[in-house]
């Protein structure tokens, strides 16, 4: 499984993504939507329009990586999105539970944690 450095932050893009880009449209998706950084460490998750494919950027040592995932049966989860926010933050848990097909939002309340 992924591993992420600590303090990386996972973002969501809450619109539908052209699984046709590579880095470099990636990127400008993030600079662009996502008025951040993609060299910063964090990851940016991009799911496309049948919600069946997904694909994750992420830069580390000095160059990107790009994992992706292509369902055979069954889609992605549609994240509930605020306030047409085009950015949709989670956590690495949250993001484990989205790609093993776990509902976010049918699962448990999360207990109260303190988080550093």
């Amino acid at each position: 499984m992924l591993n992420l450095p600590a303090g990386s932050k996972i973002f969501v893009c809450t619109s539908a993504t052209d699984m046709r880009k590579g880095f470099a449209g990636l990127s400008a998706i993030v600079r662009e939507q996502f008025s951040a950084d993609p060299t910063d460490g964090n990851l940016f998750v991009f799911i496309n329009r049948r919600r069946d494919r997904m694909k994750l950027l992420h830069f580390h040592d000095g160059g990107f990586w790009l994992y992706y995932r292509l369902l055979e049966a069954g889609t992605f989860e549609t994240l509930k999105v605020i306030d047409d926010a085009v950015k949709l933050r989670i956590d690495a848990t949250e993001l484990s539970m989205l790609l093993s097909g776990v509902s976010l939002a049918a699962a448990a309340s999360r207990r109260k944690r303190y988080a550093a």
